[in-house]
């Protein structure tokens, strides 16, 4: 049995929960899936679930665990949470923006984020991003913004030059 980390996402689907894990298990190096719950019949009046049916899913995604639960079609997901995936290459920002992307909404592809088929936004950033929005000169960290406004996925050597300056 997996010791609980303290806080676990929980990821509300309608129908497709094992389905997601199983694409997310399949574009994470480092994951896995780890427990599969089903739908009892006791409580059916409640949840409106084929006993046997799968309930929530759980998997770790670089350590960090999620649980997908087949809830329903009464929420759906919202860019207003997202899950920030840190890189440090461009190799790495490609590979999860190629991955992720594929089957998702074009539209709400921006600033380095994007919805991905199941509609669960992600935030693809290069780790030295942080680095350069807070530093302490005002005009460095306006050109970094600037540039990253400009970009759908994010750019490594496109944020440096920002950085750079002229």
């Amino acid at each position: 049995m997996h010791s609980l980390q303290k806080i676990t996402p929980c990821l509300w689907f309608n129908d497709r929960a094992e389905e997601a894990a199983e694409y997310y298990v399949g574009i994470f190096r480092n994951a896995k899936l780890c427990e599969i719950s089903r739908y009892p019949e006791a409580g059916k009046e409640h949840h409106g679930h084929e006993a046997g049916s799968v309930m929530t899913v759980a998997v770790e995604l670089d350590g960090q665990r999620f649980t997908l639960m087949n809830g329903g079609p009464q929420f759906q997901f919202s860019p207003a949470v997202s899950f920030q995936i840190n890189c440090e290459s461009q190799d790495e920002i490609d590979y999860f923006w190629e991955r992720l992307a594929e089957g998702g909404a074009p539209e709400a592809q921006e600033c380095g984020w994007l919805a991905d088929k199941f509609g669960v936004s992600w935030q693809v950033v290069p780790t030295i991003l942080t680095s350069m929005i807070v530093d302490p000169d005002p005009e460095k960290c306006g050109r970094v913004m600037a540039a990253l406004l400009d970009m759908k996925k994010l750019d490594i050597a496109g944020l440096k030059k920002a950085y750079a300056g002229p």
